[in-house]
């Protein structure tokens, strides 16, 4: 499934460089998407960091157990050279 992510870097902020299954690579803004009692740990950014791919779901995870739908990723990257 190209939804997939497979490598996932911290930028600056709440923006996180993805590359998918398919070779699609670039950066996603999560500033606005952190609402929400699962999501309000992130907003601190030290804690945003501390995110990881998910080895089976394929998609970021945090230790707070909140995650993002990798199709909502895919959607949402842009592409980067």
């Amino acid at each position: 499934m190209e939804y997939h992510v497979l490598e996932a870097r911290y930028v600056g902020g709440y923006v996180v460089w993805l590359r998918f299954r398919d070779g699609t690579a670039g950066e996603v803004d999560l500033a606005s998407e952190l609402r929400g009692p699962v999501f309000e740990p992130l907003r601190d950014p030290s804690y945003f960091k501390a995110f990881m791919v998910h080895p089976e779901f394929h998609t970021l995870v945090w230790p707070n157990d909140a995650d993002v739908a990798p199709e909502f990723l895919y959607r949402n990257v842009r592409v980067t050279a």
